[in-house]
């Protein structure tokens, strides 16, 4: 199994000093996500500190991008980093898309869908020369002149990822993706009873098996230094499962595990602006649903554990140590 690590420094120095010391102790990927930053620059900082470590967005937003802008900053990354980059997509909830950043709203996994078709077609053109000639119910693309086209590279095997929680989607990255990234807040029988059905219903209409999609991921994973700082990251976690368990788009995971009552309440109390205080409506239990959470020595054994029937992949959330890398 594959161990990569999230990005956690805004600083660009540090971000190539993160790297470095990722690619030093055999981390196999380096992941940057969107939140309050853009999830491709650190990236291009990475790739010029390192050689060998993989470099994965996980995610970055889909439909606030032209697959066509989408396609040139890949394109670009998968060259630079010797082909290294890995495009992690996701959807975003429709608040997001509609009052963050003015998109309108459309049904995600039929999008996506069409998404991840035209990357491949714009990639097809540059690589090939093939005429840009694509069609889709939300995209449209056939002008493609010799200037504007940055030909094609020695890395051409780009690989698309998709976040997928929900059933539609699920089937999306089976049938279409390469991989899929499953979302931190999942358990183990949400796994099973939801999201490998799914993910071999999209495979299967591509007429492929399963075990040829990757897959990363399915719930939080914190590695602690020792019981105290255990109990630490424990704590810290509560508002964490709390912000993702409030969100409607993620209510079925918590239906799944009869916490329907708890998702309405914390959805309830985000409305009410008492993010402080949602913490408290997450349990232990929910916790250990959630989360692996453990030492150095007894993460390795707790991973095998939980992601080990089914995972190629998984990323911790843990700043590296900075000693000797100044």
């Amino acid at each position: 199994m594959k161990v990569g690590v999230y990005i956690e420094s805004e600083s660009w120095e540090e971000v190539a000093k993160a790297a470095r010391r990722a690619e030093d102790l055999s981390f196999d990927t380096f992941v940057s996500n969107e939140s309050a930053h853009n999830p491709f620059f650190p990236l291009v900082v990475a790739a010029q500190h390192t050689e060998r470590i993989g470099l994965l967005t996980s995610i970055a937003l889909a439909f606030p991008r032209s697959p066509m802008d989408t396609a040139y900053m890949a394109w670009d990354l998968q060259a630079q980093s010797k082909g290294r980059f890995m495009l992690g997509l996701g959807s975003q909830v429709k608040g997001h898309i509609v009052r963050r950043y003015s998109v309108n709203w459309t049904p995600p996994a039929p999008r996506m869908r069409e998404y991840v078709l035209a990357l491949r077609a714009i990639w097809k053109c540059w690589q090939d020369g093939t005429k840009l000639d694509f069609h889709g119910d939300h995209y449209n693309f056939n002008l493609m002149t010799p200037f504007f086209s940055p030909g094609p590279t020695d890395y051409p095997d780009l690989d698309i990822f998709v976040s997928a929680v929900n059933p539609y989607m699920l089937r999306v990255a089976g049938e279409v993706c390469d991989g899929v990234l499953l979302h931190t807040f999942n358990s183990a029988s949400y796994t099973t009873d939801v999201i490998m059905p799914n993910l071999e219903r999209g495979a299967a209409r591509r007429g492929r098996d399963v075990k040829d999609l990757q897959i990363s991921g399915g719930g939080f994973v914190i590695a602690a230094v020792d019981d105290e700082d255990v109990s630490k990251h424990r704590e810290k976690l509560r508002s964490r499962i709390a912000f993702y368990a409030s969100t409607r788009s993620y209510a079925p995971v918590m239906r799944a595990h009869d916490w329907g009552d708890v998702a309405e309440r914390l959805y309830r109390m985000s409305t009410e602006g008492k993010w402080s205080q949602m913490g408290n409506e997450i349990t232990d239990e929910m916790i250990d649903t959630f989360a692996v959470v453990g030492t150095y020595e007894q993460i390795p054994d707790m991973v095998k554990a939980r992601f080990g029937s089914y995972g190629d992949s998984v990323a911790l959330h843990n700043p590296l140590p900075r000693e000797g890398y100044e």
